[in-house]
């Protein structure tokens, strides 16, 4: 399973604007000496990486240093990827476009970030839609926290109000896909 770096490249970010050059060093230093090397320098984005060992391994170190463990630094760190990749010209579409186009878009989305991978709107109604990541042959619980919270994070970006992302299902389970049921006012 693969990662591109232009979801890698809002990790060293987060770090540092949220916890500092100090805290970022210190972040540095617990990383394995792979993943050390490579987030020292700017992420190359149109690379794709490994997802273990370049997203999942440092965000578990970004919950483990800063969130007491908790797994919410991997959500938290979602959200913030999702400012950062809808800046700009992207930032304006999202907010001029349907919240229903931004979430009909999600199969063209999650592919672009994380190979091979597959998601669909299983349903749509008003104010709520069920999002099934159909395939994503190494999810495991950091990844899956930063999907949500990007998904959050994108739906808010979209002019929403009150957005609430659950996982009601999970390939690390044995289901059969992992499904996001994404609700705004």
């Amino acid at each position: 399973m693969e990662v591109k770096g232009t979801a890698l490249a809002s990790i060293p970010k987060f770090v540092k604007d949220r916890f500092g050059k100090k805290g970022f060093e210190r972040w540095l230093e617990a990383l394995e000496s792979e993943a050390r090397e490579m987030y020292r320098y700017p992420i190359r984005e149109e690379l794709w990486f490994p997802l273990t060992q370049m997203m999942s391994g440092p965000t578990r170190k970004i919950c483990d240093l800063f969130f007491e463990g908790s797994i919410d630094g991997a959500w938290e760190g979602g959200r913030y990827s999702a400012d950062y990749a809808l800046n700009g010209i992207y930032r304006l579409f999202v907010r001029i476009g349907s919240v229903e186009s931004l979430i009909n878009r999600a199969s063209v989305i999650l592919p672009t970030y994380y190979r091979p991978s597959a998601i669909r709107v299983a349903s749509a109604e008003k104010r709520k839609v069920v999002l099934r990541i159909e395939k994503f042959p190494d999810m495991d619980q950091i990844v899956q926290n930063r999907i949500a919270g990007w998904m959050e994070r994108a739906v808010e970006i979209s002019g929403q109000k009150d957005v609430g992302v659950e996982t009601v299902k999970s390939l690390m389970s044995g289901d059969g896909c992992t499904e996001f049921v994404i609700t705004w006012k």
